[in-house]
């Protein structure tokens, strides 16, 4: 067997793009009188909810804490059930057990790898309280449909949107869908505060309850405290956590907004590369296009049937680890995880979102890759291909 070309230095699937901009965002900061609590947090909170078109941002110290927030403010407790994708990071459901519900799955569409509506339905009891869909790979979800479930059932709608910052619904940007919408801020997102994550809403009531689990359920609002006793006064009116954001992220994430366009667009044209070269390979499935969303291409993920190629999907993600291609899976079924297992999800099958997890490969894509690192995915695909597949 020829040896395959390797890379000299491994290649991430994802990575940050820091520079002088941003650095010097946050030189000012630490050279000011607020590193937290300050002022450029409700600066970037405006900011986020004026780029998605929301009445209201709260921004968290991460995104499974802004989930955790947004179930909370949804209302989310014991005896509630809440439906969701198995094909997502834990996140998406662990953070109803937080609040003492019952996460159910529900399956994915086969083409999108998105929820299916149709399983959703069939899901829902008098005990469901809410719906977390995902925007897998930066895809949004089947909105519509997912609503109009929501609205006959009375439902909360928690949109899991930290693959799709920057993405489009019927020509509307993804976060003023949804009752609330959560964008998360790690480094391979498609703008980076370190950690971080935010909820965006057009909700007042949501939005108060918000601000209030962020920082401990306590609150100085003049307007909210039941018995002022003086300029110091405060009041925990709930049991909040702290999951404030700093300043010092939120200055980053001002500077990486600014950039954000230029970052989705770069991923396009990243993904509209590989579309034009892998669609032409047998038993590669490429990602499926909706015409009724713009996706923002957090990942890219190529599905290798395995009825066309003579190994199976472990020894192939393998071959590309070796030659440097810095490919990953996303995601593990959740119901799969041995902490799922043990807690009642051991006779849990889905069809599509198992065929999927068996397929799926995602293959290295973010704005600070050159043209020579697309050519060198591109040329690893393509060997790997030849050597495996059957003749």
């Amino acid at each position: 067997m020829a040896e395959l070309q390797k890379r000299a230095t491994l290649l991430p699937y994802g990575q940050q793009w820091i520079d002088d901009d941003d650095i010097a965002a946050i030189v000012d900061v630490l050279k000011g009188n607020y590193i937290t609590q300050g002022p450029s947090i409700e600066q970037f909170e405006v900011a986020i909810a004026e780029y998605v078109g929301a009445s209201y941002a709260v921004a968290f110290s991460n995104g499974t804490a802004a989930l955790h927030g947004a179930c909370f403010a949804a209302g989310i407790g014991v005896g509630d059930e809440v439906i969701t994708t198995p094909i997502t990071f834990a996140a998406s459901s662990n953070c109803v057990l937080y609040c003492g519900g019952t996460p159910v799955f529900a399956d994915i569409q086969r083409d999108t790898y998105n929820i299916d509506p149709a399983s959703v339905n069939k899901q829902i009891t008098s005990k469901t309280k809410a719906i977390i869909p995902v925007d897998l790979t930066g895809q949004p979800a089947d909105l519509d449909s997912i609503m109009d479930i929501a609205r006959r059932h009375n439902l909360v709608v928690i949109e899991d949107a930290a693959h799709s910052l920057g993405a489009s619904y019927r020509n509307q940007k993804v976060g003023a869908i949804a009752d609330m919408t959560m964008f998360s801020f790690h480094p391979v997102k498609h703008i980076t505060t370190g950690e971080g994550g935010v909820i965006v809403t057009n909700n007042s009531e949501y939005y108060q309850k918000l601000l209030l689990f962020r920082s401990h359920g306590i609150t100085r609002d003049p307007h909210q405290i039941s018995n002022n006793e003086g300029p110091w006064y405060y009041e925990m009116q709930e049991l909040g956590y702290n999951y404030r954001m700093t300043d010092i992220q939120a200055v980053l994430g001002l500077s990486q907004l600014s950039k954000l366009d230029s970052f989705v667009a770069r991923r396009r044209e990243i993904a509209q590369q590989y579309t034009e070269v892998f669609q032409q390979y047998t038993g590669l499935v490429i990602p499926y296009q909706s015409l009724e969303s713009n996706s923002s291409w957090h990942l890219y993920v190529l599905r290798f049937e395995p009825e066309y190629f003579t190994v199976d999907r472990r020894t192939i993600f393998e071959q590309l680890r070796q030659m440097n291609i810095g490919v990953n899976v996303h995601y593990i079924p959740v119901y799969q995880q041995p902490y799922y297992r043990q807690n009642g999800y051991h006779n849990e099958l889905h069809e599509q979102a198992e065929h999927y997890y068996n397929t799926c490969i995602s293959i290295p894509l973010f704005p600070k890759m050159t043209d020579q690192d697309v050519k060198d995915v591109i040329e690893a695909i393509q060997e790997v291909y030849n050597m495996y597949k059957k003749m």
